[in-house]
């Protein structure tokens, strides 16, 4: 019980409730800000949000060693819990069961081989349903690459989202016009005096605030 309930408290239920921005099944999404304000946690709540719904996750990361990654995820399902006293250890194994951590360099690795090693595992077994690409530096990506990753997704009905290092808050200053042209979903983390908050600049309008301690998803 502990994990649908786990669910229903999950922060990307306030970002349902504040926006209209949530993606649907063959369909990409962006998460922009500068660097250190939460990209990554954002990211990984969608993620966790997956998992706690038992859809296979595939967390792609091109800036941070598996180690790193899986502290994100257990530090964030703990703090979910503890918001709402509930306990982890009894169900964590179970979530996390359903993700596959990929670390890939820029440098070499491109986002057809992402596709290709997806694949893989799809054929291997594993019913990939979500993917999370964090650290990719989008400017340096090929729209020919980025449209690749956007056919298999719609093909195959998956649902990725994407983080992209951009200190502009405006959509026109994110991404050229024909890699925007891949996502269905834009939203910048902007800083609010001390505060922080998710604002959708594609896909609808709204916004959810971020909890300044854990940079959970929040109502206020």
């Amino acid at each position: 019980m502990e994990k649908e309930d786990l669910f229903t408290h999950s922060p990307v239920r306030y970002f349902d409730k504040a926006t209209s921005a949530g993606l649907k099944d063959g369909q990409l999404g962006l998460i922009t800000s500068k660097k250190g304000l939460g990209k990554t946690s954002i990211l990984v709540q969608f993620a966790l949000d997956n998992l706690l719904n038992n859809k296979a996750l595939v967390h792609v990361s091109f800036d941070q060693k598996s180690s790193n990654v899986i502290s994100w995820y257990s530090s964030i399902l703990s703090e979910i819990a503890k918001k709402k006293n509930l306990k982890v250890e009894d169900v964590a194994d179970e979530i996390m069961k359903n993700r596959t951590i990929l670390n890939f360099n820029q440098e070499t690795f491109t986002l057809p081989k992402v596709v290709n090693t997806i694949k893989a595992l799809k054929e291997g077994g594993i019913n990939v349903q979500t993917i999370v690409v964090d650290g990719l530096d989008l400017a340096a990506v090929t729209t020919e690459d980025l449209n690749c990753f956007k056919e298999f997704i719609e093909t195959e009905k998956l649902v990725a989202w994407f983080s992209y290092t951009n200190e502009s808050g405006l959509l026109s200053e994110t991404l050229a016009a024909d890699k925007l042209e891949a996502f269905t979903t834009v939203g910048h983390i902007f800083p609010n005096g001390g505060n922080l908050y998710l604002g959708i600049l594609k896909n609808g309008d709204g916004k959810v605030y971020l909890d300044a301690k854990t940079l959970l998803m929040t109502n206020k």
